[in-house]
């Protein structure tokens, strides 16, 4: 799609992050024009030219913290985006059990200035990054959105609960802005171009990098922890849902805002594929498809790990138009090449 001067502008905190840049792609697509604001202190450059070489074009990108209250309102005068998606974040959970307070100072003050600054310049729809790690280890299974939050396993689970939170009395308070909390589960995969995917910075803590970086001989050998769990193999159960069906629902949630007649308004959905597949699928999976063995053991279980979560979908179909498309095979085929071009680069 080519994009004119009066493509309505959207501005992507965190727009150089792993769901970020694919999001940014989606949007492009669908004819708005992205604004990347991204400090870069959890992503790389290189994912701007990863973007230029799959859209023929640069981005417009700040290279700004989302707690820099002055540089913010300087970009939200500059560009008047239509609205704002923020995946902006702190996000590694090890790190926020030894560093709460960075990550409730980053994490909150970040969504508390949008939240500020939005009305201030007419800016009324709003998406936020949230998690299925508000929904804890639930009783039932699937979780729909009303399946109720339990205490967070961690300080940055808990920046996403108190987040969801404070955009809620936000719009009780009557703000004009018009907000969606997608819970989402666990993304993966990467753009089948093979130009962005995700760049976990030094070990990874998510499942599927890890099996890339162990089917290429970056990591010695991959630890399933536990494998006595009440599931189907012994080992743990997530909803993986593929990166670009996520960033597309990430475009689908804000249609919605902008076509919304309403003055304020909030709401929570979950976005995943309605399915859970263990740890030990996964890799079997990632093998069938590659061709290449993962070395992997099995280890004890591991403290704080939820045995199982995958969601109900179904208002995420009926509310948004939305479904997820690509399966766990072409999830997996898509993060090794990118894998595999990542190693070739060094």
């Amino acid at each position: 799609m080519t994009l004119t001067g009066n493509s309505p502008k959207i501005l992507v905190t965190g727009g150089a992050g792993f769901i970020g840049s694919h999001t940014v792609v989606s949007l492009v697509n669908a004819g708005f024009e992205p604004v990347i604001v991204d400090d870069f202190s959890n992503s790389e450059r290189s994912v701007l030219d990863g973007l230029r070489a799959i859209l023929g074009r640069d981005v417009t990108c700040y290279p700004v913290n989302c707690n820099d209250a002055a540089a913010m309102a300087d970009i939200f005068k500059k560009e008047t985006p239509v609205g704002v998606i923020h995946f902006a974040a702190h996000k590694a959970v090890g790190e926020s059990v030894a560093k709460p307070l960075k990550y409730y100072r980053n994490n909150l003050d970040s969504l508390l200035l949008l939240l500020e600054l939005m009305p201030q310049y007419n800016i009324r729809n709003f998406v936020f990054s949230s998690s299925c790690t508000v929904y804890g280890q639930p009783e039932h299974l699937p979780v729909t959105e009303e399946t109720p939050r339990l205490p967070a396993q961690s300080p940055y689970g808990n920046t996403k609960s108190i987040g969801e939170d404070i955009i809620r009395d936000a719009v009780h308070a009557q703000i004009p802005v018009k907000a969606l909390a997608l819970r989402y589960f666990n993304p993966i995969g990467a753009h089948p171009s093979a130009q962005i995917g995700e760049l976990p910075l030094g070990v990874p803590a998510n499942l599927v990098p890890f099996i890339t970086q162990t089917a290429a001989g970056i990591r010695a050998s991959l630890t399933v922890y536990g494998d006595d769990y009440n599931t189907p193999d012994g080992t743990c159960v997530r909803d993986y849902i593929d990166v670009i069906d996520l960033a597309d629902a990430h475009v689908q949630a804000l249609k919605k805002l902008i076509e919304s007649q309403e003055n304020s308004s909030y709401d929570v959905i979950n976005i995943g594929t309605g399915r859970g597949e263990t740890v030990l699928n996964v890799i079997k999976t990632f093998e069938q498809e590659t061709g290449v063995k993962v070395n992997y053991t099995i280890g004890p279980r591991r403290a704080g790990d939820v045995e199982q979560v995958y969601g109900d979908v179904s208002k995420a179909n009926r509310v948004l138009g939305w479904t997820a498309h690509r399966s766990l095979a072409e999830s997996l085929r898509d993060a090794w090449q990118w894998q595999k071009k990542l190693s070739s680069q060094g």
